[in-house]
């Protein structure tokens, strides 16, 4: 067991069998998140077990050799505490919330499921309906499932493009021990970051963690595949009411150097009801209930995008509007809506920073992709630091890059992509 740092409130420690504790004291709250957050999602799976990263999430829950499904509820309903779980492309998290003194229930329900869920047989069946049933829902939701083409479309044929939920064919023939042999290869110690927040003492963490997780497998886990975003198109035409449209780009990396100015990029853009596509599509045209942009930045890379849902003859001059609105930027940025960006980025994170859940989350996310835990003051300041130059250059940046469209709708009057990135190079 090696201290790693201590930063006031904030310590972390490896222990020698592989995982690393991070832990944050919060002064004036009753509650501990605890939290188990893997280093494995959908970009680490083959082509074969696509979903298995969220068929086991589901699982997670679902009877260890000490307890029965229903056992793991009544103990945390019990105390009073919350538990949920979910899957990314990059992590999959199981997390409980509880008052302080039950913190050592949640470390040892956690480890439990971690290191010896049982995968009983009719439990798996029951969970595999349910996969079914959500995979069904996805495509049942238009501005839902239109993410999931806009990603494959942007990284086709690689785990990175590939669905979080899974296929129906592969979901329906995934057998248990695909499940048990993920598990055991990729939920391994040095693959995974407890975090816990609130009111703690990170000595007593530590060790139920080192208790409490001592069975993990000890080898580190295969690495996953680069992402490599080659860009391309995605057209379904559905009888809807609306055409769901993406339009995104390839971006940026946490680490890299315009991870911030292409957030507030965002926010500015689409971020808000006072944003540029906001303002111009929705208040002075109508063209939309819905238009907003997003960046999702991974480990190597990223997505930047645009989504707009709007009816069939309002998709002609929707687009059109969109791309000036993306060539504007590059050009100019004004100092107000800077600034009305960067209150919006920095009261994000201050508030998040009030919930123990999302405190617990972002320390996990800093040690998985930093190595360190990021101070608030420094994030700040980098925030600050951004200016509108930056901005616009990180505009020509993202935006004169091949672009990925998704359609799916009544959009018989989307341009096709090939006309889009002529007219953002123009």
């Amino acid at each position: 067991m090696s201290e790693l740092s201590a930063n006031g409130p904030i310590q972390v420690t490896r222990l020698s069998s592989g995982p690393i504790v991070v832990t944050e004291q919060m002064d004036r709250v009753e509650t501990v998140s605890v939290g188990a957050y893997v280093a494995t999602g959908t970009r680490h799976e083959l082509e074969e077990e696509n979903g298995v990263s969220h068929f086991l999430e589901h699982m997670a829950f679902k009877g260890t050799e000490r307890r029965s499904a229903a056992e793991i509820a009544e103990e945390v309903e019990a105390v009073g505490g919350h538990m949920n779980a979910y899957t990314a492309r990059e992590q999959t998290a199981f997390y409980l919330k509880v008052l302080k003194e039950d913190v050592a229930l949640a470390a040892d329900i956690i480890g439990d499921i971690l290191c010896h869920s049982v995968f009983a047989p009719e439990e798996l069946e029951r969970e595999r309906g349910v996969i079914l049933q959500e995979i069904g829902q996805a495509n049942d939701t238009p501005d839902d499932i239109i993410f999931d083409r806009f990603q494959e479309a942007a990284f086709p044929s690689q785990p990175m493009g590939r669905p979080v939920l899974g296929t129906e064919p592969i979901i329906r023939a995934m057998p248990r021990g695909q499940l048990t042999g993920y598990m055991q290869r990729h939920y391994a110690g040095p693959n995974i970051v407890v975090a816990a927040a609130g009111a703690l003492e990170h000595g007593a963490v530590v060790e139920l963690v080192r208790r409490h997780f001592a069975d993990l497998p000890a080898d580190r886990p295969p690495p996953a595949l680069p992402g490599v975003y080659e860009g391309g198109e995605y057209r379904e035409l559905r009888e809807l009411d609306q055409v769901h449209v993406v339009l995104g780009f390839p971006a940026v990396a946490y680490a890299d150097p315009d991870y911030y100015p292409v957030l507030l990029l965002s926010t500015l853009l689409g971020g808000g009801m006072s944003s540029r596509l906001f303002q111009e599509v929705r208040e002075k045209r109508g063209l939309v209930y819905s238009i907003y942009s997003f960046c999702a930045p991974y480990l190597d890379g990223g997505l930047f995008g645009v989504y707009a849902g709007t009816g069939e003859t309002e998709a002609a001059e929707l687009v059109p509007v969109t791309l000036e609105e993306l060539r504007s930027v590059q050009r100019h940025v004004t100092e107000p809506e800077l600034a009305r960006a960067r209150a919006q980025v920095k009261a994000s994170l201050l508030m998040s920073m009030e919930s123990t859940g999302s405190r617990c989350e972002q320390l996990a996310r800093q040690i998985q992709v930093f190595g360190r835990v990021i101070p608030t003051s420094e994030t700040v300041a980098r925030i600050n630091a951004a200016t509108a130059d930056d901005i616009k250059r990180a505009a020509g940046r993202l935006f004169r890059a091949q672009p990925t469209l998704a359609v799916l709708g009544p959009g018989i009057h989307v341009p096709k992509l090939q006309v889009i990135a002529e007219r953002l190079a123009a």
